[in-house]
C-alpha cells in the first residue's frame, strides 16, 4: 500500500503531465499555427495567480471504435474560475491538443458545470473556443452535449454577461452556442465559424471559397455580423477581453463598476460648436462628438466593421459605464437600415438586461429606401429597434444634433419611445421630412411657392415646433452637451418604472 508521500508525488506526477495537454509535439504545432494553448490563453486573461481549475481529471468513458485506449485527462477542455481585476469570472478553455478539442459527453458536462457555476454565483462567464467540433465517435452524446450548452446559455441570457471567444476552428452545431452568448471575439487569420465548411459547399453547390473567407474574423465582423471584435492575435484578444469586462457589471443585479477618470464632468466642449457643417447635406464624423463628450474621449465600439451607418460603444461619462447608440452621417447619411436596426437592437437589449444606461445621438434622415431593403423585411427588422427602445426601463437620454425625420426620429428613441430626457442642438431639424421636400408638396403650383418654401424651412428646419410641443426638454448649445447629459444621467439614477406583467414580450424576429 502507497504511502501519504507516495500518494502526493503521485497526484503531482499526474498534474504535471495535464499540464502538457497532449503533449509537447502537438504544443508545438499549436504555437507554429500562430496559436497559444489552452492553459497559456487562461493565463493571460485572469490575474496572474488567479486560476482555478476544476475537472482536471475527468475524461471520456467511450468504448467505441478504439476510443478506450486513448483517454486523456481533462478530455480536451480546461475548466475553472478565476479573476480579471479583482472579480470573480468562469472560464473553459478547448484544448485543441488534445483529441483536436472535440466535444463529447464528458467535455460537455464540464463546460455545463462551471456554466451553472456561474450563474449561481452571479458571475460572467467566458468561453475560449477551439475544436474540431463534436466527436464523431461519441455520436448521439456529443450532441446531446450541445444541446446542454445551448440550454444553459438562453437561460444565462439577461442574467450574467457571456462572452465566446473564437481561436480556432468553430463549425456545424458548435456555433450555436457563441450565437447565442452576448459577445464574440474572433482572432484575424486563426478562427473560423461556419455551418459547413468549404469542402461540404463544394460539394453541395460547387462554390469554391477558403476557409478564411467563408467564416473568417472579419468576414464576421464585417458581413455577417455576428462577430463583435476582431483581434489582431491571442494576446490582443486577451486584453480586448479584459477591458470590455471592465464596463459590464458581473450580473443584472449590479451597476456596473464605477471608476475615477479624472475628467471634469462639467468640462465645456468648443469644439461642438464649429463641428456641424453649415450644409444640411454635408457629413461629419459623429464620433467626433462621441470622443468629446464622454471621459478622457475614451469609447470602445463593438461591430466596428458592420453596419456602419450607427456606432454602438461603451464608455464612461462621470465615471459610470454608458451605452451608446449614435447615427453616423459619414456613411449612408446615416440613414437606418436592415443591419444598423438588427446592431442597435441588440446592443440595446444588452444594455437594459444590465443596468447601463443609454445614450443616443441622432441625426438621421430616414430608413433606407430601395427594393432591396423591402425584400429584406426592413419593416420587421426596424421594429426590433422600435421594440428595443420601448421595452428598455434603463435611463434614456437623447440628443438631437441634425436631422430627425419622419419614423427614423421616432425610431431613435425620441420622447415617445420612452426617452427620459431629450436635448436638440439649435441646428435639429425634426419633422415629418426634409423641410424642402415637404415645403414642395405643401405649396405645388402656388404661385409664390418658391418665395413660402424659403419662409417654411426657416421655420420648420429647427427643433423648436417639437420644443413647442415638449417632445425635446431642453435646446441646448453644443458646448454644453457633456454637462448637460451627464446632469440628466444623475437625475434618472434612481429610475423606476414597470412593465406590464407577462411571460414575455414578442419581439419581431
Amino acid at each position: 500500500m502507497a504511502t501519504v508521500k507516495e500518494m502526493i508525488e503521485d497526484l503531482d506526477e499526474r498534474q504535471k503531465k495535464l499540464m502538457l495537454g497532449g503533449g509537447e509535439k502537438k504544443i508545438e504545432k499549436q504555437h507554429a499555427s500562430g496559436k497559444l494553448t489552452a492553459r497559456e490563453r487562461i493565463n493571460l486573461l485572469l490575474d496572474a495567480g488567479s486560476f482555478v481549475e476544476i475537472d482536471q481529471f475527468v475524461h471520456h468513458r467511450c468504448t467505441n471504435f478504439g476510443m478506450e485506449k486513448d483517454q486523456p485527462a481533462g478530455d480536451g477542455v480546461v475548466t475553472g474560475y478565476g479573476a480579471i481585476d479583482g472579480r470573480l469570472v468562469y472560464v473553459f478553455a478547448q484544448d485543441f491538443t488534445v483529441i483536436g478539442g472535440s466535444l463529447g459527453e464528458m467535455h460537455a458536462n464540464k463546460i455545463v458545470k462551471v456554466q451553472e457555476l456561474a450563474l449561481k454565483m452571479g458571475a460572467p462567464i467566458i468561453g475560449l473556443n477551439d475544436s474540431g467540433g463534436a466527436r464523431i465517435q461519441e455520436g448521439i452524446d456529443a450532441l446531446a452535449g450541445f444541446g446542454k450548452i445551448f440550454f444553459r446559455n438562453t437561460m444565462a441570457s439577461g442574467v450574467i454577461p457571456q462572452i465566446s471567444v473564437i481561436m480556432g476552428p468553430c463549425a456545424g452545431g458548435a456555433v450555436y452556442s457563441p450565437a447565442l452568448t452576448d459577445f464574440v471575439f474572433m482572432v484575424k487569420n486563426t478562427s473560423q465559424m461556419f455551418i459547413t465548411g468549404p469542402q461540404v459547399i463544394k460539394s453541395v453547390t460547387a462554390e469554391e471559397v477558403s476557409a478564411e473567407a467563408l467564416g473568417g474574423a472579419m468576414t464576421h465582423n464585417s458581413v455577417s455580423g455576428v462577430a463583435h471584435f476582431a483581434a489582431e492575435t491571442d494576446e490582443d484578444c486577451m486584453k480586448q477581453i479584459r477591458y470590455l469586462l471592465s464596463f459590464l457589471p458581473a450580473n443584472n443585479l449590479e451597476d456596473a463598476p464605477m471608476v475615477e477618470t479624472g475628467d471634469n464632468p462639467n468640462r465645456s466642449g468648443q469644439e461642438l460648436v464649429n463641428l456641424m457643417p453649415d450644409n444640411p447635406n454635408q457629413p461629419y464624423d459623429m464620433k467626433d462628438v462621441i470622443v468629446n463628450i464622454v471621459d478622457n474621449g475614451e469609447f470602445y465600439e463593438l461591430l466596428a466593421y458592420f453596419a456602419q451607418n450607427i456606432i454602438t460603444c461603451f464608455a464612461r461619462m462621470d465615471g459610470k459605464t454608458v451605452g451608446i447608440i449614435a447615427n453616423q452621417p459619414k456613411v449612408m447619411a446615416g440613414c437606418l437600415d436592415i443591419n444598423a436596426s438588427d446592431k442597435a437592437a441588440r446592443f440595446i437589449r444588452f444594455c437594459d438586461s444590465f443596468n447601463i444606461p443609454l445614450v443616443s445621438l441622432v441625426d438621421v434622415p430616414g430608413f433606407l429606401p430601395g427594393t432591396d431593403q423591402e425584400y429584406g423585411g426592413i419593416i420587421r427588422h426596424g421594429a426590433k429597434l422600435l421594440y428595443a427602445y420601448s421595452e428598455a426601463t434603463v435611463p434614456k437620454v437623447t440628443l438631437i444634433t441634425r436631422k430627425a425625420y419622419g419614423g427614423a426620429y421616432i425610431a431613435m428613441c425620441s420622447q415617445h419611445l420612452g426617452g427620459d430626457q431629450v436635448f436638440a442642438w439649435p441646428s435639429a431639424e425634426i419633422a415629418v421630412m426634409g423641410p424642402a421636400g415637404a415645403a414642395n408638396i405643401i405649396f405645388r403650383g402656388d404661385a409664390d411657392a418658391a418665395a413660402k418654401t424659403e419662409e417654411y424651412v426657416t421655420e420648420f428646419a429647427t427643433p423648436y415646433k417639437a420644443a413647442e410641443r415638449g417632445y425635446v426638454d431642453q435646446v441646448i448649445d453644443p458646448s454644453e452637451t457633456r454637462p448637460r447629459i451627464i446632469t440628466a444621467l444623475n437625475m434618472l439614477a434612481t429610475k423606476r418604472e414597470t412593465r406590464p406583467t407577462k411571460k414575455h414580450g414578442n419581439i419581431p424576429l
